[in-house]
């Protein structure tokens, strides 16, 4: 297994510095669509060894290929308000493939389908609830079965059907991981609800869109973006392009026993980088000195930490957990150099959310999902730093967090210039502040520092040690950073299908 930890780590890094060395190159220009290259290259370097599935695998670097070589066909850039959907239009193009290619799995969508017709009461409560921010902070496209996730009410929907269990798993990743649509459950509800709509018609409406998303999920995904304003290419071509350059891919999949849960879920996570995560927005944000800084340093730690850990792994799942530990600790450490820790996060975001929910009402769900991310990250790292700091107390240097009994080399932080020196971007007597600026920035967007370029390589690898289990969504508590004691009876990995 030591060749599978290696493995696992050399791409994960790789992936994780093609992106955050394109986005340092080009902070402040002008996105190009060419500029992803270095991340397809890297994805293309990527191959199963023994005992992987080499249809895994495919699943993930053609995708890569064809949303890199269709986007170059269609468009040179993405405008900012475009980018964060470049990662939704694969998991529907991926569903109408399965529907074409087994009649079962269609008849069994079918009857979950009709059942959310028939879940009226269920989804009209919770549609309520995120409306009223009932669960407060929450993430409504969350990966996890977390309450008031589009997933969760998926799940609950999914235990009043009768169909077989690898179907039913495969119609919750597609909502899990897998990115069927840009919609969020509660978002034609809410605003019906501002137009003046009754609640009960307003109820109709939301079951009406969340069927469309599974009758005819191509259409309905070019039908949100019209919605939405898109203009940086045609959606419509993109999906149909995709679907006829990804059909060989999946029927190999499912040839092979891949999962239908996975065949939906690896082509979708994986592409994000290309012209969302390396994308106008993210170079219009990195151009802060201090923002950027963060992203290297934190990335210094994630590798640092894990070449110091290679040869110790035991299973698969580890490298996974220590990548994601390493890099909630540096940017936790981050925190505290300021003086703030997650707690205080948790609480002014918590804070902020009641004063929001008023003012924008029919807030998009998107809203506040990435706060719920990086308080999600920050509270593991929180715990991480705070044990280490009770143990070492002051000492003569920089403290040593653990996580699952691997250490954390934090030492990268100290050796970024920039993060040291925070009163050359401030007035130089009061630079208290700027290190947290720069976090509240990433706070919106910190998908290269959870980091799911990371995340999404190692996936793979683990699924294709095992590709005929569902992979998402995750079965078990996230230990929600912004969840009160009392929202933990609503989540749903419990009952997970």
């Amino acid at each position: 297994m030591s060749e599978l930890y290696e493995k696992m780590v050399n791409e994960a890094i790789a992936a994780q510095k093609a992106d955050v060395e394109t986005v340092k190159k080009y902070r402040g220009q002008e996105f190009k669509i060419e500029h992803t290259k270095a991340y397809v290259d890297v994805a293309n370097q990527m191959k199963a060894i023994e005992g992987q599935s080499e249809a895994v695998f495919k699943l993930h670097i053609d995708s890569i290929n064809a949303h890199y070589e269709i986007l170059k066909s269609l468009t040179d850039t993405v405008r900012p308000e475009d980018d964060p959907f470049v990662e939704h239009y694969q998991t529907p193009a991926i569903l109408e493939i399965l529907y074409e290619e087994d009649e079962e799995f269609k008849n069994s969508t079918d009857k979950f389908i009709d059942a959310i017709a028939d879940s009226e009461a269920l989804i009209g409560r919770e549609v309520v609830r995120r409306y009223g921010g009932f669960y407060g902070p929450t993430c409504v496209v969350d990966f996890a079965l977390v309450p008031g996730s589009t997933s969760n009410i998926v799940n609950q929907i999914l235990q009043t059907v009768d169909i077989p269990t690898l179907h039913k798993q495969a119609i919750l990743a597609a909502k899990s991981w897998g990115m069927n649509t840009s919609y969020g459950v509660g978002g034609v509800f809410a605003d019906e609800i501002e137009k003046g709509t009754t609640t009960a018609d307003a109820v109709k409406m939301e079951i009406e869109m969340f069927q469309k998303i599974y009758t005819t999920p191509i259409k309905a995904q070019a039908e949100l973006m019209d919605q939405m304003g898109h203009q940086s290419f045609d959606v419509r071509k993109y999906m149909e392009q995709y679907k006829e350059r990804m059909r060989g891919t999946v029927k190999n999949a499912m040839k092979e026993g891949v999962h239908y849960g996975n065949i939906e879920t690896v082509p979708a996570y994986c592409v994000g980088d290309i012209a969302h995560h390396i994308s106008q927005s993210t170079y219009n944000m990195c151009k802060d000195d201090v923002v950027i800084a963060v992203i290297e340093a934190t990335t210094g730690v994630l590798e640092s930490t894990l070449r110091n850990a290679v040869n110790n792994f035991k299973d698969m799942y580890e490298p996974l957990s220590l990548a994601t530990g390493s890099t909630a600790s540096a940017v936790e450490y981050i925190l505290e150099l300021d003086g703030f820790n997650a707690r205080m996060i948790a609480d002014l975001f918590s804070k902020r959310f009641y004063n929001y929910v008023p003012l924008y009402p029919s807030r998009s769900g998107a809203a506040e999902l990435h706060n719920c991310d990086f308080v999600d990250m920050i509270s593991r790292g929180y715990n991480h730093v705070d044990k280490a700091r009770r143990i070492q107390g002051k000492g003569n240097g920089v403290i040593i967090p653990e996580v699952g009994g691997f250490l954390v080399d934090l030492k990268p932080i100290h050796e970024n210039e920039v993060l040291m020196n925070p009163q050359r971007y401030t007035y130089p007597g009061c630079a208290i502040s700027v290190r947290f600026s720069a976090l509240m920035r990433l706070a919106d967007y910190p998908c290269l520092l959870t980091s799911e370029p990371v995340t999404a390589t190692m996936m793979t690898n683990i699924i294709a040690m095992n590709p005929g289990a569902p992979a998402s969504p995750a079965r078990t508590c996230k230990t929600c950073g912004m969840g009160s004691a009392g929202r933990h009876e609503y989540c749903g990995f419990r009952e997970a299908v």
